[in-house]
């Protein structure tokens, strides 16, 4: 039996965490701080990791169309209209309910949200999911002609390019080419893994690892996925992405790494840690406004949300991930031959 890869285990659970404790941190009001600015300059590039893992696992993005549409849809089409109809229960109804307490929340609806952008009121990080979906059906369709793959090098300008027209894709798709991009670079950096021998990628990932050090101070820039958003410096936000990516999965491949058992957990059942920690941060702060309290400025309150999601998720995951709908998970067939 093959066995797991706690590298990337390690590296998505760290992921999650990162983004739970942001998105909790962001509700009780310290997105301001100087060090929050800090912590996002050091680790913008972990959702990219998802689409680098990604490519870097998958092989079966060649196949025959309409079956691995069928699976793609399953698999992440559906949770994503799931956990959106789950959230937006939620939210509107807290809004419906006790309207008063949440004038501030009807003033920030718009019609337009539902065609212009891939997060829905009660759900906004399952744009993941949807820009997800639209990275492996491109992918696909790259894959079917031969050498049409490295067109994937002009993506991360053509992503530049609409940042710069304000995003105009509707559904908040923009970000796919950097999505298809990252995906990629996934696959070729397995690719090189299967081909060089393993202290030279030692030797590389090092490198690269120091580069992304130096240049994130020399060259500083950041990449938001969720936004498509170009921060400072867009050739540093490129290239220190990509230094960051290859270089740290590297040394932890190449690393005898055992199983970190909590931040393990969650790197392997990250769909709901990811998809369920924002309903229940609504749930915490709503509660809250109800009794006309706030979470703004209460550090115990960031200390109790973030307690409350992550105990949560863990209580919910083997349940959740028992229905394929919202977890994405479908038992795969097995065929057997009689002799």
């Amino acid at each position: 039996m093959k066995q797991r890869n706690h590298a990337f285990d390690l590296l998505c659970g760290l992921c999650i965490l990162r983004m739970i404790m942001l998105h909790v941190v962001s509700s009780c009001g310290y997105r301001n701080e100087f060090w929050f600015a800090k912590l996002m300059a050091w680790t913008f590039f972990f959702m990219s990791f998802f689409f680098f893992k990604a490519g870097y696992f998958n092989k079966g993005t060649s196949g025959e169309t309409i079956p691995y549409l069928i699976d793609r849809v399953k698999r992440l089409l559906i949770p994503y209209i799931s956990w959106g109809v789950i959230g937006s229960i939620i939210y509107f109804a807290y809004l419906f309910l006790f309207p008063e307490n949440f004038q501030r929340y009807y003033k920030m609806l718009r019609w337009s949200h539902l065609w212009e952008d891939s997060h829905v009121w009660g759900n906004p990080p399952v744009w993941f999911l949807f820009s997800f979906f639209m990275s492996y059906i491109l992918v696909h369709f790259i894959q079917k002609v031969k050498h049409l793959r490295w067109i994937a090098v002009s993506f991360p300008f053509i992503s530049y390019f609409l940042w710069k027209y304000h995003n105009p894709l509707w559904m908040s798709i923009d970000n796919v080419f950097m999505g298809v991009f990252f995906f990629l670079l996934g696959r070729g950096w397995r690719w090189l893994q299967g081909r060089v021998e393993k202290k030279w990628l030692i030797v590389l990932s090092i490198l690269l690892i120091a580069e992304f050090v130096v240049g994130n101070r020399l060259w500083h820039g950041e990449y938001d996925m969720s936004l498509n958003k170009f921060v400072q410096n867009p050739w540093g936000a490129g290239i220190n992405t990509i230094c960051a990516l290859v270089g740290i999965s590297g040394l932890l491949l190449a690393l005898p790494l055992r199983r970190i058992p909590v931040v393990g957990y969650i790197g392997e059942h990250s769909m709901i840690y990811f998809t369920a920690h924002y309903p229940l941060l609504y749930i915490f702060t709503f509660t809250h406004l109800v009794f006309r309290n706030t979470v703004a400025y209460h550090w115990e309150d960031v200390i109790l949300m973030m307690l409350f999601i992550l105990i949560t998720c863990t209580w919910i995951t083997p349940y959740l991930e028992k229905v394929p709908w919202l977890s994405g998970r479908y038992k795969k067939k097995i065929v057997t031959s009689q002799s």
